[in-house]
């Protein structure tokens, strides 16, 4: 894929795009270069301070950074691409012989589909689903964290296919947010995220194709899961899934295996985030909109020109700087972030089907609690 293409008239059947978005700009890339916002990175990852208030104390911040080791010691997905556990290239040597001994694995791109979700299931994938890769998905450039270089991406000709894995985040640990408790859920996601996308990688090169595993680097992850089946847009800009709401993180891995393709499958979330809106009320930042859709963002850090809800992510990156760890209140008072179970899936239903009731399911989940911070010292008990 040709970096300096900016735009593309092949397009999945959901809004895409217009152009490829510049990871330099992207929120947490600007904490290093941007000097309005460097203060803020300064405060989030390097005033280390423990805090006597539950939820930000040495043991809930030994949990965080215990959870988000594997990420930051292997994978390095949120620092560079195609490095670490993110490489995209090798097997490990005591198995290359195996490599070299076979050729291609021949099967119709059906059943390997139907392979490729039984084992990505299998190495812990909680959701899974395959896609076209269209340019304006992957990013023009990519930032390097650590030698602040940026440079463009190029994905290899020929690897059109994404295997796209949601892994699910803790639920209980996700109530007490804003904490470093639910700060430890996500980070044993970006831990497991290199993992998976490793392992199925390592998988496809045994078979004797290409495959280039990624986690937040290379391309846009929520547009590609979304191409792929596993889920909507929220108003919140995150993926809200069927099965666990947005409570889940995203990784995948691009492939030249020829494969069958998922398609989109919307099941009522824009409808429904048109009247909910607790993500926006219950916003510390007060970073996620109240308004209809637009085409156009606040910032740099917006990929404007899709229709969509968009989140001043300075305001929210602000407020992370604040309490010196990240916050999920969007994720946490969702009503699609509910554990599975007759009466959830029995809403989840109406909410795709009968469309005038979505008022009252976010009545009645305000009426229930769902949503309400649960006490860190509750979860430690």
């Amino acid at each position: 894929m040709d970096p300096k293409a900016q735009e593309t008239k092949e397009v999945p059947p959901f809004p895409v795009p217009t152009y490829r978005f510049n990871q330099k700009n992207e929120m947490f890339k600007r904490s290093i270069w941007d000097e309005k916002m460097k203060p803020y990175g300064q405060r989030l990852y390097r005033e280390a301070r423990y805090e006597e208030q539950a939820g930000f104390r040495q043991l809930d911040q030994a949990f965080r950074f215990a959870s988000w080791n594997l990420e930051a010691s292997a994978g390095f997905g949120n620092v560079r691409g195609n490095s670490g556990l993110y490489s995209w290239e090798g097997v490990a040597p005591r198995f290359k012989h195996w490599v070299e001994l076979g050729g291609q694995v021949k099967e119709s791109p059906e059943e390997m589909s139907r392979i490729v979700k039984k084992v990505a299931r299998f190495y812990g994938a909680d959701l899974v689903g395959i896609c076209k890769v269209y340019p304006n998905l992957v990013y023009s450039h990519e930032y390097n964290r650590l030698t602040q270089e940026h440079y463009p991406i190029q994905i290899p000709e020929g690897c059109q296919s994404a295997i796209v894995m949601a892994l699910e985040m803790d639920y209980e640990a996700i109530r007490t947010s804003p904490s470093a408790v639910e700060a430890a859920a996500t980070g044993l996601g970006y831990s497991r995220m290199p993992f998976v996308a490793n392992l199925m990688a390592i998988f496809i090169r045994h078979l004797g194709y290409r495959a280039f595993p990624c986690g937040n680097d290379t391309a846009l992850s929520v547009p590609l899961a979304m191409d792929a089946g596993l889920g909507e847009a929220g108003r919140n800009g995150l993926l809200i899934t069927r099965k666990f709401g947005p409570r889940v993180r995203l990784c995948k891995v691009f492939t030249d295996l020829s494969l069958h393709y998922d398609s989109y499958q919307p099941f009522g979330v824009t409808e429904f985030c048109q009247v909910c809106k607790k993500c926006a009320i219950h916003c510390p930042s007060q970073a996620i909109s109240y308004g209809d859709m637009t085409t156009e963002g606040h910032n740099i850090s917006n990929h404007s020109g899709t229709l969509k809800w968009y989140s001043n992510y300075e305001k929210c990156f602000q407020f992370w700087a604040k309490i010196r760890t990240d916050c999920a209140n969007c994720i946490r008072v969702c009503p699609f972030n509910k554990p599975q179970g007759l009466l959830h899936d029995f809403v989840r239903w109406h909410i795709k089907h009968i469309l005038w009731m979505d008022w009252f399911i976010v009545k009645m989940d305000d009426i229930l609690g769902y949503g309400k911070q649960m006490k860190v010292d509750k979860y430690w008990a």
